[in-house]
């Protein structure tokens, strides 16, 4: 009943993870433990984004409609690299102090 609350959950939750600070925390404890394979498939999915959108442009003839949904894919292409910078970041200062 009064045991110390250390942030990791009941067991078997998922939620065990090691201790994380600040921004880190908005990342899921499963994805945080494979991090680096997480930030390459998000890569690979910002090249498929941003493949969708050159084909866009390209197949649309320019229209309207065919920029707005090529800048739609490169802007969800380019918050995939952001975010997979961010969790490589990540992984690298959490190898480098261990």
């Amino acid at each position: 009943m009064n045991e110390a609350n250390d942030g990791t959950g009941p067991r078997g939750s998922g939620w065990a993870s090691p201790p994380r600070s600040g921004m880190e925390r908005i990342i899921p404890p499963w994805e945080y433990r494979h991090l680096r394979a997480f930030a390459r498939v998000r890569i690979g999915a910002g090249v498929v984004l941003l493949g969708l959108a050159a084909v866009t442009l390209v197949g649309g003839s320019f229209t309207a409609e065919a920029v707005g949904w090529a800048a739609l894919f490169a802007a969800a292409g380019a918050a995939n690299f952001a975010f997979a910078t961010w969790e490589l970041n990540i992984d690298r200062s959490a190898a480098a102090q261990t």
